[in-house]
């Protein structure tokens, strides 16, 4: 080989500093995903100074990782210990997300059919009129016909869930079954005995083995000793007079475990949400996705969350996922509550982004961040689009 001349060995060092440093400048460049991430974390941390809220996370992510985590405040009004991203919150009913998403598995594997009567697997389902009438996707659609939020009173007063269970042969229609919304607890988690009917398994085994592990929700888990088990958790709190008041966990809506009985922190609910966009094909697969967030029945406006109503211009439930329609945009959503805790969770596939928030506190300001998150990535994203982004 001859020698290299002089001015190639100065060439070729300017030429690899050029490279260099238009790659750091590209790099430098946020993408549309990320700057409304940071957006989104500035206005999320001044709600909660301006809210008072105790605590709070949240994880903004697209198909291919997160675009931002953030959390503010404490695990209780002792202030001693910060909430971060493995701090586990109560889901409340965002834990109807997972009870339908592994119906839909057992339906794909061919365990159960949407259409199968509940009485095929529950022989002692009994209500005032047909319960034959009654099928899968009538419980996990809220649209069972029966009368609404029927005894939310009982769950919260702690009545076993096999008493409740029981009960259920008193409740009457108010329409036939499919055919307009009912919300349900109680009804909605009927779900439990039919899994573990076709399963051999208990519903907690069935989630941790099909979806928790997979998917390496390492803190997640369902039920209320293992909230209680978790040294690292976020405690539940309510308005007092000066401020917030820690409280104790309630077990009463753990009873009714499909509905309300799922427990994880935003990192984990960052991969679960992750999973919606088409991350992990193998846990929820398009088809599975096709299934759930079908509209199914037209809901009415929640009179309570004018944020909300302000932006929705129609709402369906399909199974286990609410479909919010805001103006010429759709989202796939679902909300919890449930005492001392909320929880907000949404996902658009058409612009490949998504936002979860958990709050250890029963704030309304919940609402105005996750309107004000939509409100922002509508007008900045592109539609269908997808960045590479670090898992």
């Amino acid at each position: 080989m001859g020698r290299v001349p002089q001015f190639t060995k100065l060439f070729i060092p300017a030429l690899l500093f050029a490279a260099l440093t238009a790659s750091n400048l590209h790099a430098a460049t946020p993408s549309p995903q990320q700057t409304l991430g940071e957006d989104f974390n500035s206005w999320f941390q001044s709600q909660m100074r301006d809210q008072k809220v105790l605590g709070a996370a949240f994880a903004v992510v697209a198909s291919d990782g997160v675009v931002r985590m953030g959390t503010a405040g404490y695990t209780d009004t002792t202030r001693k210990k910060s909430i971060d991203l493995d701090t586990s919150f109560r889901l409340a009913s965002v834990s109807k997300t997972f009870a339908a998403e592994l119906t839909a598995q057992l339906v794909r594997d061919g365990q159960l059919r949407w259409e199968d009567p509940v009485t095929l697997y529950v022989p002692d389902f009994r209500i005032n009129g047909d319960a034959s009438l009654i099928q899968i996707a009538h419980l996990l659609g809220q649209s069972s016909g029966l009368v609404p939020h029927a005894y939310d009173n009982l769950i919260e007063a702690g009545v076993s869930a096999q008493e409740v269970r029981q009960r259920l042969a008193q409740l009457s229609s108010v329409c036939e079954p499919g055919k307009c919304y009912s919300y349900q607890n109680s009804v909605f988690s009927l779900i439990e005995p039919v899994m573990e009917k076709v399963s051999a398994t208990t519903y907690s085994q069935l989630v941790t083995q099909r979806i928790f592990k997979p998917l390496d929700m390492r803190t997640a888990s369902v039920g209320y000793d293992a909230f209680l088990a978790t040294t690292n958790r976020a405690e539940p709190h309510v308005k007092a007079k000066g401020g917030w008041r820690t409280v104790k966990v309630l077990p009463n809506y753990y009873s009714v475990a499909p509905a309300a009985g799922v427990n994880a922190s935003v990192r984990d609910m960052s991969k679960w949400l992750m999973a919606q966009l088409g991350a992990y094909p193998q846990v929820v697969a398009p088809e599975m996705l096709s299934m759930v967030t079908t509209p199914r029945v037209r809901t009415p406006q929640d009179l309570h969350r004018k944020e909300w109503n302000r932006l929705l211009t129609d709402a369906h439930y399909g199974l286990g996922w609410r479909v919010y329609q805001l103006g010429d945009e759709q989202i796939v959503y679902h909300s919890g509550w449930v005492s001392g805790y909320r929880a907000d969770i949404a996902w658009s596939a058409r612009y490949n982004i998504g936002l979860v928030v958990l709050m250890n506190a029963e704030s309304t300001a919940i609402n105005s961040m996750t309107t004000r998150f939509w409100e922002l990535a509508f007008a900045r994203l592109p539609a269908a689009t997808t960045v590479a982004l670090s898992p």
